[in-house]
């Protein structure tokens, strides 16, 4: 009895050490996995990335010239960091066209891998996208074109290669894209690049000496999750303001990362504009979400000599696990608007902003519908070889978009800006009654949308739509719709091909 005491004592102690150890090491993990910069100090001014300058062509085309190539930044004084850009080491030139007109973009990779740029927001045909399929492999070179049609927006470029996008997006390779339109030149609205109207790139950062950390944080399944932020590649940015009215782009360009933008101060600003162009009008709030992929134009009002800061509050993902694994309670000081003493003023924000071109529910011909998992969507991982959906050009339809995993997840459609009509069958929120081609979708939450496919019809060249948390786009979060015409069948999809000569 004796022996068998001891032995079960023995048994007890490693159980308890055990227990202990887990315990602790799950009270690490849970002690590590909040982060927060609230309080940094502002000390490097914002770069603004340079716009574009195309040459035009006798019919009148736009072409613009797009390299991508390796380089060093130096983020942080001292420490020269591996990077990838457009045109530069780091991230890409603002693009811009106006509605009607024709573009081309040059595209030349000279990577040591393949890569592609895809158009993110942009109506256009499908073998223009610049999806999975449309590779440029090192040395090679594309130059797609199409005629822009579409509202003024805030639109921006990324890469789209199967199964490596989040490292191409993290490694530099995104820029902006904008549009304008005859209304929007119009309206009072702020409107001079760099000065009054600013284009705000959002991206989490992690570093590990002098590279980028790729990594992923353990227990963090929505991707990677960096500990701090850049904006525009700058870190710890400010930027001085001459004017009462300022206009902030927001591009959430970080490949995981959910953001709960508003001011330190909680005031309130303007929305005037989401993925796919104005709102009808502007709605006063003090957050604005932005899942990976997502857009917003805001407007704040400022006073003179004053210092505002951008924010990311923390926010609810859905439960205690996600929300804390997966960033909901981290917190962000991203940019700070420092005022000059003396203003320009600015006029005041009209009560009309746009007309929203988007589908009605009562025009829909078709509902469907998108169970979201990390596995794939409805069951099935991303397959190169098969079409997942065939739409009809000039129909509207409806898709029911259900997260079944209670992981963060997004989903964004390509070449349509689509109508949110409900969100767990309530009306939307302000934020999300205006064009959107990206939505969140919380865990244990479902979406409906109304989408208008206007073509042009190419039965053999799929579109995607797909989770735009990057890790999961990679794992397979991803399928393919081709639009065809009344009584069209799908075709057999082309064999990607490497763009590598004129």
């Amino acid at each position: 009895m004796s022996r068998l005491k001891r032995v079960l004592v023995v048994l007890t102690a490693v159980a308890v050490a055990l227990v202990a150890a887990v315990g602790g090491g799950f009270f690490w993990l849970y002690t590590d996995a909040e982060v927060s910069t609230v309080g940094t100090s502002f000390s490097r001014e914002m770069a603004v990335p340079p716009l574009a300058e195309p040459t035009v062509e006798r019919d009148g085309t736009k072409v613009f010239d797009l390299t991508m190539q390796a380089g060093h930044k130096e983020f942080r004084r001292g420490q020269q960091t591996p990077t990838w850009g457009f045109n530069g080491d780091y991230l890409g030139p603002t693009l811009r066209a106006e509605r009607g007109d024709k573009v081309e973009v040059r595209i030349r990779n000279t990577l040591g891998e393949t890569s592609t740029v895809h158009w993110h927001g942009m109506h256009l045909p499908a073998a223009m996208d610049g999806g999975p399929h449309q590779t440029v492999a090192p040395g090679g070179t594309w130059a797609p074109r199409w005629t822009v049609d579409q509202p003024a927006a805030s639109l921006w470029y990324h890469p789209h290669p199967h199964g490596t996008t989040e490292e191409h997006v993290r490694r530099g390779l995104a820029g902006m894209f904008l549009l304008d339109d005859e209304r929007s030149a119009k309206l009072p609205l702020p409107k001079r690049y760099g000065v009054d109207d600013l284009p705000v790139i959002v991206q989490d950062v992690r570093f590990d000496g002098s590279k980028f950390d790729h990594g992923h944080k353990l227990m963090a399944g929505s991707g990677f999750l960096g500990d701090r932020t850049m904006v525009n590649g700058t870190l710890d940015p400010y930027k001085e303001v001459g004017d009462e009215r300022v206009r902030l782009r927001l591009l959430n360009a970080s490949t995981a990362r959910v953001y709960q933008f508003g001011f330190a101060d909680d005031r309130r600003f303007s929305l005037v504009a989401s993925d796919g162009g104005l709102l009808e009008k502007a709605a006063a709030t003090d957050r604005i979400r932005l899942s990976p992929g997502e857009r917003a134009e805001i407007v704040v009002t400022m006073r003179p000599g004053e210092r505002a800061v951008l924010r990311s509050h923390p926010e609810n993902l859905g439960d205690f696990w996600q929300t804390r694994f997966n960033g909901g309670d981290d917190a962000f000081d991203v940019l700070e608007l420092r005022a000059a003493k003396t203003l320009r003023p600015s006029p005041e924000l009209p009560a009309e902003l746009g007309e929203p071109e988007l589908p009605d529910a009562g025009e829909s011909v078709r509902t469907r519908f998108f169970g979201l998992q990390r596995s794939g969507i409805n069951g099935r991982p991303m397959s190169m070889d098969r079409i997942d959906e065939t739409v009809t050009r000039g129909t509207t339809e409806t898709w029911v978009l259900r997260n079944d995993d209670g992981m963060p997840h997004n989903f964004h459609v390509h070449d349509v800006q689509f109508r949110v009509l409900e969100v767990d069958g309530r009306q939307p929120p302000p934020h999300l009654r205006g064009a959107k081609d990206t939505v969140f979708v919380p865990g244990n939450r479902s979406v409906k949308i109304a989408l208008r496919f206007t073509g042009p019809a190419d039965p053999d060249t799929p579109y995607m739509y797909h989770c735009h948390l990057l890790y999961h786009e990679d794992e397979g979060m991803m399928g393919q719709f081709v639009v065809v015409e009344k009584g069209q069948r799908a075709g057999d999809v082309r064999v990607p091909h490497s763009h590598a000569g004129h």
